[in-house]
Protein backbone atom coordinates (compact mmCIF):
# COMPACT_ATOMS: atom_id res chain seq x y z
CA UNK A 1 0.00 0.00 0.00
CA UNK A 2 1.35 3.01 -1.12
CA UNK A 3 1.87 6.26 1.92
CA UNK A 4 0.09 9.02 1.26
CA UNK A 5 2.07 12.50 1.91
CA UNK A 6 -0.30 12.83 5.05
CA UNK A 7 1.31 9.37 6.02
CA UNK A 8 4.65 10.93 5.81
CA UNK A 9 4.09 14.18 7.91
CA UNK A 10 1.80 11.53 10.63
CA UNK A 11 4.43 9.36 10.87
CA UNK A 12 6.28 9.82 14.19
CA UNK A 13 9.66 7.65 14.99
CA UNK A 14 9.76 5.71 18.27
CA UNK A 15 12.14 6.89 20.56
CA UNK A 16 15.45 5.42 22.39
CA UNK A 17 17.64 6.76 23.84
CA UNK A 18 19.62 7.12 21.11
CA UNK A 19 17.20 8.79 19.35
CA UNK A 20 15.13 7.51 16.61
CA UNK A 21 15.32 3.81 15.99
CA UNK A 22 17.69 3.32 12.38
CA UNK A 23 16.00 0.59 11.30
CA UNK A 24 12.63 1.88 11.08
CA UNK A 25 14.16 5.44 9.73
CA UNK A 26 15.77 2.88 7.11
CA UNK A 27 12.50 1.18 6.60
CA UNK A 28 10.36 4.04 6.06
CA UNK A 29 13.37 5.72 3.93
CA UNK A 30 12.88 2.51 1.84
CA UNK A 31 9.49 2.97 1.47
CA UNK A 32 9.37 6.73 0.57
CA UNK A 33 12.00 5.88 -2.00
CA UNK A 34 10.38 3.54 -3.38
CA UNK A 35 7.30 5.42 -3.84
CA UNK A 36 9.08 8.27 -4.99
CA UNK A 37 10.98 6.38 -7.89
CA UNK A 38 7.22 4.79 -8.65
CA UNK A 39 6.05 8.50 -8.69
CA UNK A 40 9.02 9.40 -10.46
CA UNK A 41 8.68 6.65 -13.27
CA UNK A 42 4.50 7.39 -13.50
CA UNK A 43 5.79 11.19 -13.91
CA UNK A 44 7.89 10.08 -16.83
CA UNK A 45 5.14 7.43 -18.38
CA UNK A 46 2.57 10.87 -18.30
CA UNK A 47 4.93 12.68 -19.54
CA UNK A 48 5.76 10.56 -22.07
CA UNK A 49 2.24 9.97 -22.75
CA UNK A 50 1.66 13.63 -22.77
CA UNK A 51 4.11 14.11 -25.55
CA UNK A 52 2.84 11.41 -27.14
CA UNK A 53 -0.70 13.23 -26.98
CA UNK A 54 0.29 16.37 -27.75
CA UNK A 55 1.79 15.01 -31.20
CA UNK A 56 -1.38 13.15 -32.18
CA UNK A 57 -3.18 16.50 -31.51
CA UNK A 58 -0.74 18.52 -33.61
CA UNK A 59 -1.21 16.09 -36.33
CA UNK A 60 -5.15 16.13 -35.73
CA UNK A 61 -5.01 20.37 -35.95
CA UNK A 62 -3.17 19.68 -39.44
CA UNK A 63 -5.88 17.29 -40.55
CA UNK A 64 -8.16 19.79 -39.03
CA UNK A 65 -6.97 22.44 -40.64
CA UNK A 66 -6.55 20.60 -43.84
CA UNK A 67 -10.45 19.60 -43.94
CA UNK A 68 -11.52 23.34 -42.92
CA UNK A 69 -9.45 23.96 -46.04
CA UNK A 70 -10.89 21.34 -48.17
CA UNK A 71 -14.48 22.33 -46.75
CA UNK A 72 -13.58 26.18 -47.65
CA UNK A 73 -12.31 25.16 -51.19
CA UNK A 74 -15.16 22.84 -51.79
CA UNK A 75 -18.17 25.12 -50.46
CA UNK A 76 -16.58 27.40 -52.73
CA UNK A 77 -16.70 25.00 -55.29
CA UNK A 78 -19.99 24.45 -54.49
CA UNK A 79 -21.02 27.79 -54.78
CA UNK A 80 -19.21 28.43 -57.93
CA UNK A 81 -21.12 25.34 -59.36
CA UNK A 82 -24.16 26.83 -58.39
CA UNK A 83 -23.46 30.43 -60.17
CA UNK A 84 -22.25 28.72 -63.30
CA UNK A 85 -25.48 26.39 -63.56
CA UNK A 86 -28.16 29.32 -62.71
CA UNK A 87 -25.97 31.18 -65.20
CA UNK A 88 -26.34 28.02 -67.77
CA UNK A 89 -30.07 27.64 -66.93
CA UNK A 90 -30.71 31.56 -67.62
CA UNK A 91 -28.76 31.41 -70.85
CA UNK A 92 -30.70 28.12 -71.80
CA UNK A 93 -34.08 29.86 -70.68
CA UNK A 94 -33.57 32.52 -72.72
CA UNK A 95 -32.67 30.60 -75.79
CA UNK A 96 -35.69 28.57 -75.14
CA UNK A 97 -37.91 31.38 -74.93
CA UNK A 98 -36.57 33.16 -77.96
CA UNK A 99 -36.96 29.58 -79.88
CA UNK A 100 -41.09 29.41 -78.60
CA UNK A 101 -41.37 32.94 -79.49
CA UNK A 102 -40.23 32.10 -83.02
CA UNK A 103 -42.79 29.44 -83.45
CA UNK A 104 -45.56 31.26 -81.95
CA UNK A 105 -44.75 33.80 -84.23
CA UNK A 106 -44.39 31.32 -86.93
CA UNK A 107 -47.78 29.89 -85.92
CA UNK A 108 -49.51 33.21 -86.10
CA UNK A 109 -48.36 34.06 -89.46
CA UNK A 110 -49.37 30.57 -90.83
CA UNK A 111 -52.72 30.56 -89.31
CA UNK A 112 -53.43 34.25 -90.69
CA UNK A 113 -52.41 32.38 -94.52
CA UNK A 114 -54.38 29.86 -93.91
CA UNK A 115 -57.30 32.66 -93.19
CA UNK A 116 -56.50 34.38 -95.75
CA UNK A 117 -56.36 31.39 -97.98
CA UNK A 118 -60.38 29.81 -96.92
CA UNK A 119 -61.07 33.86 -96.91
CA UNK A 120 -60.05 33.80 -101.11
CA UNK A 121 -61.14 29.89 -100.98
CA UNK A 122 -64.98 31.01 -100.07
CA UNK A 123 -64.45 33.93 -102.08
CA UNK A 124 -63.66 31.70 -104.82
CA UNK A 125 -66.32 28.93 -104.03
CA UNK A 126 -69.16 31.99 -103.94
CA UNK A 127 -67.56 33.28 -107.71
CA UNK A 128 -67.65 29.93 -108.80
CA UNK A 129 -71.31 29.14 -107.03
CA UNK A 130 -71.96 32.58 -109.14
CA UNK A 131 -70.51 31.20 -112.48
CA UNK A 132 -72.36 27.66 -112.29
CA UNK A 133 -75.66 29.48 -111.27
CA UNK A 134 -75.22 31.64 -114.49
CA UNK A 135 -74.29 28.93 -116.26
CA UNK A 136 -76.82 27.04 -115.32
CA UNK A 137 -79.74 30.14 -115.82
CA UNK A 138 -78.38 30.30 -119.67
CA UNK A 139 -78.77 26.63 -120.17
CA UNK A 140 -82.45 26.66 -118.84
CA UNK A 141 -83.36 29.56 -121.21
CA UNK A 142 -81.70 27.55 -124.20
CA UNK A 143 -83.33 24.68 -123.00
CA UNK A 144 -86.68 26.05 -122.75
CA UNK A 145 -86.08 28.26 -126.08
CA UNK A 146 -85.27 24.85 -127.52
CA UNK A 147 -88.62 23.05 -126.30
CA UNK A 148 -90.93 26.05 -127.16
CA UNK A 149 -93.41 24.98 -130.46
CA UNK A 150 -91.63 25.31 -134.09
CA UNK A 151 -94.96 25.98 -135.61
CA UNK A 152 -94.48 29.42 -134.11
CA UNK A 153 -91.28 30.03 -135.55
CA UNK A 154 -90.95 32.40 -138.68
CA UNK A 155 -88.53 30.74 -140.03
CA UNK A 156 -90.70 27.48 -139.99
CA UNK A 157 -93.96 28.98 -141.41
CA UNK A 158 -94.71 27.52 -144.95
CA UNK A 159 -92.84 24.06 -144.44
CA UNK A 160 -95.34 21.06 -144.54
CA UNK A 161 -94.34 18.27 -142.75
CA UNK A 162 -93.03 15.30 -144.83
CA UNK A 163 -92.95 17.11 -147.85
CA UNK A 164 -90.31 19.25 -149.92
CA UNK A 165 -90.31 23.06 -149.81
CA UNK A 166 -89.13 25.35 -152.36
CA UNK A 167 -87.35 28.39 -150.44
CA UNK A 168 -87.62 31.24 -152.56
CA UNK A 169 -84.27 33.06 -152.49
CA UNK A 170 -82.95 36.25 -154.70
CA UNK A 171 -81.01 35.15 -157.58
CA UNK A 172 -79.14 38.35 -157.15
CA UNK A 173 -76.89 36.63 -154.00
CA UNK A 174 -76.77 33.53 -155.34
CA UNK A 175 -76.69 29.89 -154.52
CA UNK A 176 -75.00 30.71 -150.93
CA UNK A 177 -77.79 32.06 -149.18
CA UNK A 178 -80.33 29.12 -150.37
CA UNK A 179 -77.49 26.74 -149.55
CA UNK A 180 -78.01 28.10 -145.94
CA UNK A 181 -81.69 28.61 -145.72
CA UNK A 182 -81.50 25.40 -146.34
CA UNK A 183 -79.45 24.13 -144.12
CA UNK A 184 -81.28 26.04 -141.30
CA UNK A 185 -84.22 24.51 -142.26
CA UNK A 186 -83.46 20.76 -141.89
CA UNK A 187 -82.86 17.76 -143.82
CA UNK A 188 -86.37 17.90 -144.83
CA UNK A 189 -86.04 21.29 -147.37
CA UNK A 190 -83.65 20.99 -150.14
CA UNK A 191 -83.26 24.20 -152.34
CA UNK A 192 -84.93 24.03 -156.16
CA UNK A 193 -81.05 23.94 -158.09
CA UNK A 194 -80.19 21.26 -156.09
CA UNK A 195 -83.43 19.21 -156.21
CA UNK A 196 -83.58 19.55 -159.88
CA UNK A 197 -80.09 18.34 -160.35
CA UNK A 198 -81.07 15.44 -158.14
Amino acid sequence: MRMTPLDVQSHHFARRLRGYDPDEVDAFLRIVSEDYEGLVRETESQADRIRRLERRIDELSAQEDLLKETLVSAQAMTEQLRTTAERECELRLAEVEIRAEKILDASHRRAARLAQDIREMRALRSRLAEALRSAAETHIALLETLESDPEQDPHVDGLVEGTVAYLKGDKRRGAEPRRAAAEAAGPAVAPAEESSSA
